[in-house]
């Protein structure tokens, strides 16, 4: 794997790589996290060294020190820099702009943004303190790597600091269409901080597309040479590498566990109390993006259009809680819960057979492997999604090969899934109900090659393909010594933009 300067890697996320808390005694509790990018990063960063900055998720009156966390983490093996954040903080920034504003903006549900002034304050001030660290805690060559969303603005808070570093940028949520981009009230300093970055990474050609038609639209002197998986990307005298990177999951290692006897006999066990059935299986964070009520609509117009599904199928529903003080978010787990409920009582027959067993809590790993291998189905229908991993980890652990993939075709992972997948739109409910019921029937020469196929692509571009296409694409894109900027300005607005994105009040005011 080419890791260009990889003793002097920074890693910038929201998050650190661990869940830290509190025990009733107050003392620090400290275990890894898990996710794709702490999965690929965590190796990396023992075996070479390097920082990982980040906020622990703590309340500020109880957060701790980078000593404090180091010791409780028993000494990763590499530099832990916490950032802290006050409760304003966390309600303006992460709760507000990002979780508020760009999460449902950039999954195409505008009517759920609240376009707050405090919320993009609040974001100017998180991530110039993500910055600061960054720029307190990284070597004149080192290779700072920021992540997502949250931290878009990190680009230009650099650049105001002064330090001259190589930076990329990876977003592992969807970029949107210019449509939808446009109705951010600072849509120009998000794209002018995005180009501070000496490459930027996206999960799908259809994000840096939209992402190309975004700069196109909102700045003149705009200029796209390469072809491939990175483009070189002009605006006005600035120069950036624009890629699109499909994050992937550890297959080897997926593979193997599914793979154990204990997950066998939990498979084995599942099926033996769903007995002469096909098992549906639907896992999904709690999140209005998930699609999760749509999905159940469809499988109840399946249950209507298809009446030899009943008795024969069930389907089983994993919600994972999230963010549930958020109003919108108990609401939707209230009308999903409702919606089962309804859908059992419609359809559930003497004998035994419900047709849908709903499980709200989070599973532990060999749970979840041990579903992923007994369903012969899975349903993963998000209304839209940077990658989805879920979809990976199914086929990934279905080991015999005689399974279905149902996938939303706004889902990132279509991309690569499409040719094994069954793809639907998740707003077609007959559509999906007539996938389900043709997945259902589907016959097992087909089921085999259609997974077959999808496992040697997930197989092909996994997790560590991933880190190392986009570390390459450092290694060639991004320059050793870079130039500080002469302007403050990446090419002028068109016309009929709005001025006041090239220098916001609050910037100005915070920055002074």
């Amino acid at each position: 794997m080419n890791i260009p300067h990889e003793k002097q890697l920074v890693i910038a996320s929201n998050r650190l790589p661990f869940v830290v808390g509190r025990d009733h005694d107050g003392a620090l509790e400290v275990r890894p996290a898990s996710g794709g990018l702490v999965t690929a990063m965590l190796p990396i960063l023992r075996e070479n060294g390097g920082t990982w900055i980040g906020w622990t998720g703590l309340p500020e009156k109880d957060d701790c020190s980078a000593a404090a966390l180091a010791q409780s983490a028993g000494d990763p093996g590499f530099n832990v820099v916490p950032v802290s954040l006050s409760d304003e903080e966390v309600v303006g920034f992460y709760e507000g702009f990002s979780n508020e504003i760009i999460w449902p903006l950039f999954h195409d549900l505008p009517s759920f943004c609240e376009f707050a002034p405090s919320h993009w304050d609040y974001y100017l001030q998180v991530n110039r303190k993500f910055a600061r660290a960054i720029a307190d805690n990284a070597a004149p060559d080192s290779l700072v790597w920021v992540h997502d969303y949250h931290l878009i603005n990190v680009g230009t808070e650099l650049r105001r600091h002064g330090a001259r570093l190589r930076t990329a940028f990876f977003l592992h949520i969807p970029f949107p269409s210019i449509d939808m981009f446009m109705k951010l009230p600072w849509r120009q300093s998000l794209l002018r901080s995005l180009l501070e970055y000496g490459l930027i990474g996206f999960q799908t050609l259809r994000d840096r597309r939209n992402f190309v038609q975004c700069l196109r639209q909102l700045f003149r002197d705009v200029s796209v040479s390469g072809k491939g998986q990175v483009l070189q990307v002009g605006v006005g005298d600035r120069r950036v590498a624009v890629g699109h990177f499909p994050i992937g999951i550890d297959f080897a290692d997926f593979a193997r566990r599914a793979a154990a006897p204990e997950v066998r006999e939990r498979a084995r066990a599942l099926h033996n109390l769903l007995p002469d059935r096909q098992l549906f299986f639907g896992v999904d964070r709690l999140d209005y993006t998930k699609g999760i009520l749509l999905r159940l609509r469809a499988f109840r117009e399946a249950l209507i259009r298809h009446p030899e599904l009943r008795q024969r199928v069930t389907l089983i529903q994993v919600v994972v809680p999230s963010r549930e003080h958020i109003s919108r978010y108990f609401d939707l787990r209230t009308q999903i819960e409702q919606l089962v409920s309804r859908i059992n009582g419609e359809f559930t027959e003497p004998g035994g057979w419900v047709p849908i067993h709903y499980v709200f809590r989070s599973l532990d790993p060999v749970d979840l492997l041990a579903y992923y291998r007994a369903a012969e189905v899975a349903l993963v229908t998000p209304l839209k999604d940077g990658m989805n991993l879920v979809a990976k980890e199914y086929c990934t652990c279905s080991i015999e090969e005689n399974c279905v993939l149902v996938l939303s075709e706004f889902a990132g992972a279509a991309a690569q899934l499409r040719s094994g997948a069954l793809m639907v739109n998740p707003h077609d409910i007959e559509g999906v109900a007539d996938a389900i019921y043709r997945a259902f029937c589907m016959p097992e020469e087909e089921r085999r090659r259609r997974m077959r196929r999808m496992r040697r692509e997930i197989m092909r571009r996994d997790l560590f393909w991933w880190v190392s296409s986009f570390f390459n694409a450092v290694s060639k894109e991004v320059p050793h010594e870079l130039q500080t900027n002469q302007s403050d300005e990446h090419g002028a607005l068109v016309d009929g933009a709005n001025p006041a994105d090239a220098q916001p009040r609050e910037l100005q005011r915070r920055a002074s």
